[in-house]
């Protein structure tokens, strides 16, 4: 890992330069192409990224069956998305033609495939546990997908089973199944879904740890070569440039002054102009696994408000972090960040902090569980979330500040250091 210290060197930087002279930085390094010093000095860490193997996926279908069990869930139903991958280790897009994994919580799993795409649906499932001769129930296009998924249905006992449907099917997939099969009854697969995956892995941990680790490295790069006048698409050029030199893809956008109290940006082409305070909001991911990082700073000197809120939303993400811990409901996360603002005079309630304090992070960038008022889930162990608190003044500016944090057996752990100040975005408490 390159140190702070030769990260200047490299750049061409000593520490504690003014930002002013960084500025004036060129654009091109020698050798580089287009590359600024700074992102053509990041090294690849494409081989530290370790894939899921098949035998982690053999465990995460059996831990599936135990919690269908548990849950009185026959079966549940997936369709292309995530969840589809975190299992099976198929990559599939979304489409009207139904390609579907039935797993039952006993017996064997089959899919639902159309015709034309078996070979394509072979080649991914023999990436995972489910290799060797699945069971393919084979439709054309002139067939009806759900009347094969009713006849497995049948075939493995539960045609009048209840049957847990992923959060991302589509109704017209679960609804053709249904008239198929009318003695199936639907629920949530919610419970199995979200129950094996917002427990990590130590090795999911890891990768996520690295994801972390590669976007806070791209942001720095690409900030410290960010001079007044670029364009959005320009320091998103850079942010996209900075992941790749490292070995996987990325991106950030950022929203200048005004826009930067809009929690989620605007579409307003924005240029960055010096004295105007930028948030930066993106991440990266690395065998499936989701980095997800605000930075807010400042072009020059920020104001004295400017300093005032970053320091209140400092402490309101440093009041979660302390209160992040196992057996504590995933509200008081959210409450205790959300009362640091509202003593500091940005409430009551919503007001100025707008959105929830966090979300599961993992394979989605957003996924379950959540910290947010009335979520009364417990905390336990190796469960990961963003922790993102911001104050949001409308017609003036926003800070937020997000990093990712995971749950430790006595407390939480973020995988990035705390953002100093908005002069110094990238040095850490």
């Amino acid at each position: 890992m390159i140190s702070r210290r030769k990260f200047f060197e490299v750049a061409g930087l000593a520490a504690g330069a003014p930002l002013a002279s960084r500025l004036a930085l060129p654009q091109e390094a020698p050798g580089c192409g287009n590359l600024a010093p700074a992102i053509a000095a990041l090294k690849s860490m494409r081989d530290q990224a370790r894939p899921i193997s098949v035998a982690e996926r053999q465990e995460r279908v059996e831990r599936a069956r135990r919690l269908m069990q548990e849950n009185s869930i026959d079966a549940i139903m997936l369709i292309g998305g995530t969840s589809m991958k975190y299992f099976a280790n198929i990559d599939w897009w979304l489409s009207e033609r139904t390609f579907t994994l039935i797993i039952p919580a006993k017996g064997e799993a089959f899919f639902v495939c159309p015709g034309f795409e078996e070979d394509r649906a072979r080649e991914q499932i023999n990436r995972g546990p489910f290799a060797g001769n699945p069971d393919m129930r084979i439709w054309q296009e002139n067939e009806s997908p759900y009347e094969r998924a009713a006849q497995g249905l049948k075939d493995r006992g539960i045609a009048n089973g209840r049957i847990g449907i992923e959060e991302t099917v589509w109704f017209v997939n679960s609804d053709g199944v249904g008239h198929a099969a009318p003695g199936v009854t639907f629920t949530s697969a919610t419970p199995v879904t979200a129950g094996c995956r917002m427990h990590k892995t130590q090795h999911e941990i890891d990768l996520l740890q690295l994801a972390n680790t590669v976007t806070i490295k791209a942001y720095e790069a690409a900030w410290r070569s960010l001079q007044p006048g670029m364009t959005q698409q320009d320091f998103a050029r850079m942010v996209s440039d900075a992941h790749t030199q490292q070995g996987f893809a990325g991106e950030a956008g950022v929203q200048v002054g005004p826009y930067s109290a809009l929690p989620h940006g605007s579409i307003e082409p924005q240029k960055v102009e010096e004295g105007t305070i930028l948030l930066m909001d993106g991440g990266c991911s690395v065998e499936g696994y989701n980095s997800d990082i605000s930075r807010t700073f400042v072009l020059g000197t920020p104001t004295d408000k400017m300093k005032k809120v970053f320091e209140i939303v400092q402490r309101a993400q440093a009041a979660a972090l302390a209160q992040a811990r196992p057996g504590v409901e995933a509200q008081s996360v959210d409450a205790v960040a959300r009362k640091v603002i509202e003593d500091a005079g940005y409430g009551p309630g919503y007001k100025y902090f707008g959105h929830r304090l966090g979300h599961g992070i993992g394979m989605d960038g957003h996924e379950w569980p959540y910290l947010v008022g009335g979520d009364r889930i417990k905390l336990e162990p190796r469960m990961s979330f963003s922790d993102e608190p911001g104050i949001y003044i409308r017609g003036e500016f926003g800070v937020r500040i997000e990093d990712c944090m995971h749950i430790t057996e006595d407390g939480a752990k973020l995988f990035t250091g705390r953002s100093a100040s908005l002069e110094h975005p990238f040095e850490t408490l």
